[in-house]
């Protein structure tokens, strides 16, 4: 326990700076047992209440996790060791299909909306105690999601999906407990849970979502709340089926007090209908971001949910940065009146792209996943293997163990700009990786 490192300090801030220091440095490494508070305590010449609060100022930092009896542990990932370490440096003459963008050439041009924005707020200034929300934004979100059955509930507008999710989840958890999360997932949930001092809870995915099993297993063991990708999973491309849609309902009518959070970013550009689990719990949550379709620098997304959830957001954002910029609101109003964007359109062209690649593996034997979105997942056996020998022949690809816990291992391919001719050379450059013409066909679960 500790080896040779020797935790200092007299007040519980000095003793929680000298662990974080330790586990930033690598001094203290993943799943290392620290030492029992009084123990602790009687080395340091201090109070058992000093380490205590030293300790929960690491746990609430996702620093280090408790298990009861078993002590107190760093974390096997800790919030100070980010996923974005485990990245892909890509040279110059690589191609890179690593790094999950949407296509450039597919996103409106924001010329024309920002200035037509600016100019109303020329008109009518927005002055601090002005409503927060665009009613013009209101309006079209919730007639956008009441067609695609997500219940009734305010609308409140973030700087983006990961702002939601953060502040939704703050709301209603306190530091310890569990969130049952997609295993493979998006990988800045899987960093922010833990920085928010909550438990992460791997919950298996196939090309329908999460795994009903799975979730009644997570919610049975005591997860408070369960984070769904409705379509476009990052990174699988999966996407609810109605069938899997009835079934996890099922599952969350067990467990009415689950904090329920979906995270729609597929929004006009999946090409697949929204089966919504919305509703199905007391408290939850259902967000959509514009960042996929209109651009990622457009830090907008649309929060509704039940109105307990949507007041404690709300309130406590009224406290941060008070709301989103009007003119950034007006500027998508604009975007979506205006006809800039053919959410028909973009999505034929991700869903061209992704399935001429999931086909041309196919044809050499390997099994790859992508029902929606602009991602495609391609399970592999030996994954830092795979992603240096397609950085060789040419292609970068982002590594699995960004969006992973205990899924199996693969590599993730965006095909957002991949062309016609791109095609074969990019699944012929995956199958010399894999080493043959393919590996047995696998899940991901």
């Amino acid at each position: 326990m500790l080896g040779e490192y020797r935790i200092e300090g007299r007040r519980a801030a000095e003793i929680s700076a000298s662990i974080e220091r330790a586990v930033r440095e690598g001094a203290l490494g993943p799943g290392e047992l620290l030492p029992p508070l009084r123990e602790l305590a009687q080395q340091l010449g201090v109070n058992p209440n000093t380490v205590a609060a030293a300790y929960r100022t690491l746990r609430e930092r996702g620093v280090i996790e408790t298990a009861g009896r078993r002590g107190s542990r760093v974390r096997p990932r800790p919030a100070t060791t980010g996923r974005d370490f485990i990245r892909v440096d890509v040279p110059e003459g690589v191609r890179d299909v690593s790094d999950g963008n949407p296509d450039p050439a597919l996103l409106p041009p924001l010329a024309e909306a920002f200035a037509a924005a600016a100019a109303q707020g020329d008109r009518e200034p927005v002055l601090y105690g002005h409503a927060p929300v665009d009613p013009e934004l209101a309006r079209l979100a919730r007639a956008e999601l009441d067609a695609d059955g997500v219940p009734d509930g305010p609308v409140a507008i973030t700087s983006g999906a990961l702002d939601a999710l953060e502040r939704v989840l703050a709301a209603h958890l306190r530091p310890g407990d569990a969130v049952a999360v997609e295993d493979p997932g998006w990988r800045s949930v899987l960093d922010l849970v833990p920085a928010l001092g909550l438990r992460v809870v791997p919950v298996g995915v196939d090309d329908e979502g999460p795994l009903p099993e799975d979730v009644r297993r997570a919610l049975t063991g005591g997860a408070r709340a369960l984070i769904v990708t409705d379509r476009a999973q990052n990174p699988t491309g999966a996407a609810l089926g109605s069938a899997r849609a009835r079934a996890l309902r099922s599952v969350l009518a067990q467990h009415p007090q689950t904090l329920l959070i979906e995270d729609d970013h597929g929004h006009h550009i999946a090409g697949l209908p929204l089966h919504p689990l919305a509703g199905t719990t007391h408290s939850w949550a259902f967000v959509r971001s514009a960042a996929k379709a209109y651009g990622p620098d457009l830090r907008l997304a649309v929060l509704t949910g039940d109105p307990v959830t949507l007041d404690l957001v709300r309130g406590r954002q009224r406290l941060g940065p008070g709301w989103v910029s009007l003119v950034v609101q007006r500027a998508l109003v604009r975007l979506r009146t205006t006809g800039a964007l053919d959410p028909a359109v973009v999505a034929a062209a991700y869903t061209r792209r992704r399935e001429a690649l999931i086909a041309a593996l196919a044809r050499r034997g390997i099994t790859s996943h992508g029902r929606s979105g602009m991602n495609v997942w391609v399970p592999v056996t030996d994954e830092t293997g795979a992603v240096a020998r397609l950085l060789h022949a040419g292609w970068a690809v982002a590594p699995g163990a960004r969006f992973r816990m205990s899924a199996p291992p693969g590599i993730r391919v965006t095909v957002s700009t991949l062309t016609e001719d791109d095609i074969e050379p990019l699944a012929e450059a995956i199958a010399g990786a894999l080493g043959r013409a393919g590996e047995a066909p696998r899940t991901y679960v």
